[in-house]
């Protein structure tokens, strides 16, 4: 690998710094501050309602993941950051304001999606010598985001959607859903690494979350492209 190729991968990873860095650190604090207003303050008292990236990068997920799935090829831009801490039994209506603090992480991503499509018809204005970089760096921030928001709104424990099944659910249905929480993480680390790894020796296809976000995905960044103006 010579100076020009090292210099491009530099130049191509930071149009996904600060996008990585909004999209990971504003899902986190939108829980925080949807449980603080809907009366838990223990992410607020812990200092995580903030947009101070700082108190919510994982060394892991924030980091080093995003990196490893960026040198990986056909891998899809993803990680994630602390978890903030909600004491859902101090929500006044649990099932209710457990659904909707689930959902701000998602919501909050994506409206960054739209912003960053909207901010795309500034370009205009931009001095030409940073077009092309502002062009990456807000197209990775809608693609980004809108994966981040489809990818957290799956049905399993612990992610958003798990939270959001959870609320809809029976209490008689629910009990034995939250105890699927303990094989979440294993549950996502084998449909991100295990099975496509699993297939590629195979010769099968087994990327089941491509199957699933690689389509939903392209229909949303579609809709948000339409909604927002911009020439598909």
């Amino acid at each position: 690998m010579n100076e020009a190729d090292i210099g491009e991968i530099i130049r191509v990873a930071s149009t996904w710094v600060l996008p990585v860095l909004l999209a990971i650190t504003l899902h986190e604090a939108a829980h925080g501050f949807a449980a603080w207003k809907l009366g838990d303050d223990t992410a607020f008292l812990q200092g995580r309602v903030t947009l101070n990236p700082l108190k919510h990068i994982d060394p892991f997920g924030t980091v080093i993941l995003p990196a490893l799935l960026f040198l990986l090829p056909g891998s899809f831009m993803f990680g994630y950051a602390k978890p903030v801490p909600v004491n859902f039994r101090r929500l006044k209506h649990f099932r209710r304001d457990m659904m909707l603090v689930a959902a701000a992480g998602p919501g909050t991503n994506l409206a960054l999606a739209i912003i960053s499509a909207l901010l795309l018809h500034l370009l205009e204005y931009a001095p030409p010598s940073t077009v092309e970089w502002a062009f990456l760096t807000l197209k990775n921030s809608i693609i980004l985001n809108v994966i981040l928001a489809i990818f957290n709104m799956l049905p399993l424990l612990p992610l958003d959607g798990g939270r959001v099944l959870a609320g809809l659910l029976p209490p008689s249905l629910a009990r034995p859903f939250y105890r699927t929480e303990r094989y979440g993480m294993i549950i996502l680390l084998a449909l991100i690494f295990l099975l496509p790894f699993i297939g590629s020796q195979l010769g099968v296809d087994l990327n089941i979350l491509g199957w699933i976000l690689g389509p939903a995905s392209d229909y949303l960044v579609q809709l948000i492209v339409t909604l927002t103006g911009l020439k598909s």
